[in-house]
C-alpha cells in the first residue's frame, strides 16, 4: 500500500512536470516562429532570441498576457452572449412556455432561442417545430464559442507578434532623432507612457 501511494505521488509529480514542460514548449514554439517570420533565422536561434527578449521584458509580458486574455474572454462571452436568453425552466416540453414553479435558469442563445421558438416572424415558417429546443440552442452556443475561439487565436498571434516587434524596437532604438522609434505614436503612448515622461522632463531641464 505504501509503495502504491508513493507510485501515485511520483506519477502525479511527473504529470505536473510534463504539463509545465508542454506549456513552456508551446510558449517557446509560438514566439520562435514569430522571430523566424521577422528575421528568417533558424528555429533554435529564434527560440533563444525570443526567450531572452521576453525575459528582459518579463513585467510587460505578464501584464500584456493577463490583459489580452481578459479582453479575449470578454469577446468570447460577447459573441456567445449575443445569442443569450433567460429561458424559464420547465418550458422545454411545450410552446409557449408554461409558468415555472421556481426562478428562471440562464440559457445563452438569444438568436437561437427566438429562432427555434418561432418568435422571429421573418423565419417563422422555416423553423422546425420542436418540443425540446434546448438541444439545438446548446449546440449553437458550443459551436459559436469554438468559432470565436478560433478567430481570437489569430488575434492572439497578432498581439504576440506586435509585442515582440515592440520589444525589439525598444532595445534597438531610444527615441532620439538619430534613433527614432518605429512604433506608431498610439502604441508608444500606451506602452511607453512611464518611459517617455522622464526623458521629456530631462529634455526640458536641458
Amino acid at each position: 500500500a505504501a509503495e502504491n501511494k508513493f507510485a501515485k505521488f511520483l506519477l502525479s509529480c511527473l504529470k505536473c512536470c510534463f504539463w509545465c514542460l508542454e506549456k513552456f514548449i508551446k510558449f517557446l514554439n509560438r514566439n520562435a516562429y514569430i522571430m523566424i517570420a521577422i528575421y528568417g533565422t533558424n528555429f533554435c536561434s529564434s527560440a533563444r532570441n525570443a526567450f531572452f527578449l521576453l525575459m528582459r521584458n518579463i513585467i510587460r509580458v505578464a501584464v500584456l498576457d493577463k490583459v489580452t486574455d481578459f479582453l479575449f474572454f470578454l469577446g468570447k462571452l460577447l459573441i456567445v452572449g449575443s445569442v443569450g436568453k433567460r429561458c424559464p425552466s420547465g418550458s422545454f416540453s411545450s410552446f409557449p412556455p408554461r409558468a415555472a414553479p421556481h426562478p428562471p435558469l440562464p440559457f445563452p442563445g438569444i438568436l437561437a432561442f427566438f429562432f427555434f421558438t418561432h418568435r422571429i416572424k421573418l423565419v417563422q415558417d422555416t423553423a422546425p417545430p420542436l418540443n425540446y429546443y434546448w438541444v439545438p440552442i446548446l449546440t449553437v452556443i458550443v459551436g459559436s464559442y469554438l468559432i470565436a475561439h478560433g478567430f481570437f487565436s489569430v488575434y492572439g498571434m497578432c498581439v504576440d507578434t506586435l509585442f515582440l516587434c515592440f520589444c525589439e524596437d525598444l532595445e534597438r532604438n531610444d527615441g532620439s532623432p538619430e534613433r527614432p522609434y518605429y512604433m506608431s505614436p498610439e502604441l508608444s503612448e500606451i506602452l511607453l507612457k512611464g518611459h517617455l515622461e522622464p526623458s521629456k522632463s530631462a529634455d526640458s531641464q536641458g
